[in-house]
């Protein structure tokens, strides 16, 4: 439902300026038919200076790096100029809430509430991070997990944990999960885990099911749950294509995490068939679009890091704009930071019913123009012809 931008914007102020709750802000993307904000990006957090709290203000652009910190006493007129460049998003965390706003082309503010579990207020800059996992968890021993791996599974749960309570209200007495192409099914067990927590606070059952071609992948993971003591967690052998690990029930949650090139795709199409609410996707290799690109000799794709690079970020763009057609409001964000591994992409998908006709026509122009500028067809495309199809009328 559209809200009046001068609203949404008194909102986003007043969040920014209460810094006892603010844990941070992000202002970026531009909007349509204005000109460039004055930096691509900027940061807004609440800092703890040896003469007292500051909002800090950190804006990028290219390799451009300013920061500022201003006492929130007077924090007033920099949070108003922020709030007056015509960024096209505007993303903030609370201790109790996330609020992202989007601001349409017809300029009127999108807005969309969910509760979260951050820290808030000024921090010290050796300030120990709150964990929505502890790392003494037991469950990492059971997994043989090292301090890498207790990263990811911080990372992952904390791209989760703001999803979880609208996925809870629209469920019913028995939430269900399942992991596509589940491997080693580290992020499996944290999302049980996680999940079912949530899910016993609501009164409601948590069965997750970690689907793998492997016959050994899935015993390892059935030894460790059982010794793990993990009710509702199961382990099938099976394909993507192929799964069924609800019978006659469709999941409420799919996941497919590092599954490679378009083994991602496949679960992909997977949920959207079943029309699962939520969807979490980390994708590996991007191979399938690469390859379409061999033959192309433009200076961007010639070389092959070049090419490798751009065919992933051409492959998920239009993954999400398939998306978005059927049903989705997607992000791509950063699951992990790059340091840890370069598969670092996430696609984050909740279903929201399809698209009205001018933002269907928006989103099918862009389709068509990247797919004709690039002359490839995504995987994700050919397994969801039909509802494409369906789309397009």
């Amino acid at each position: 439902m559209p809200t009046d931008l001068t609203t949404a914007l008194a909102d986003v102020r007043a969040l920014l300026l209460d810094t006892e709750h603010l844990a941070r802000a992000v202002a970026a993307g531009r909007r349509k038919g204005l000109e460039p904000p004055a930096a691509e990006r900027v940061e807004v957090r609440p800092v703890r200076l040896k003469n007292g709290p500051h909002l800090q203000f950190t804006a990028r652009t290219g390799p451009v790096v300013t920061t500022r910190n201003v006492p929130v006493g007077e924090a007033g007129p920099a949070v108003d100029d922020l709030l007056a460049q015509p960024y096209g998003n505007l993303h903030v965390d609370t201790a109790t809430e996330v609020v992202q706003v989007r601001i349409t082309k017809k300029g009127d503010a999108q807005v969309h509430r969910a509760a979260t579990s951050q820290e808030a207020g000024p921090r010290q800059h050796d300030r120990a991070k709150q964990r929505l996992v502890d790392p003494d968890d037991p469950l990492f021993r059971v997994l043989g997990a090292g301090g890498d791996k207790r990263r990811q599974v911080e990372a992952f749960v904390r791209q989760l944990a703001p999803l979880t309570p609208p996925l809870l209200a629209g469920a019913g007495a028995q939430l269900r999960a399942v992991d596509l192409g589940c491997g080693n099914a580290y992020l499996t067990f944290a999302a049980h885990r996680w999940l079912g927590e949530q899910a016993r606070a609501a009164g409601k059952d948590l069965v997750t099911v970690g689907v793998d071609v492997r016959e050994d992948v899935v015993a390892t993971g059935r030894e460790a749950a059982a010794e793990a003591a993990l009710p509702g967690l199961r382990f099938a052998v099976g394909s993507i294509a192929g799964a069924e690990p609800f019978t006659g029930e469709q999941p409420d949650v799919v996941m497919a995490l590092h599954a490679c090139d378009t083994a991602t795709d496949e679960a992909l199409a997977r949920a959207v068939r079943w029309g699962a609410p939520l969807v979490l996707a980390a994708p590996c290799c991007h191979r399938d679009v690469q390859r379409q690109l061999d033959g192309n000799r433009t200076p961007l794709v010639r070389h092959a890091i070049l090419r490798e690079r751009f065919a992933d970020v051409l492959t998920d763009a239009l993954r999400a704009l398939v998306l978005q057609l059927l049903g989705y409001r997607v992000e791509v964000v950063e699951f992990i930071d790059s340091a840890h591994t370069p598969r670092n992409a996430m696609i984050r998908a909740v279903r929201v019913g399809t698209p009205n006709g001018s933002r269907r026509a928006e989103l099918l122009a862009e389709y068509e123009e990247l797919t004709g500028t690039w002359g490839v067809e995504p995987a994700l495309a050919r397994m969801l012809a039909e509802e494409l199809a369906q789309a397009a009328l």
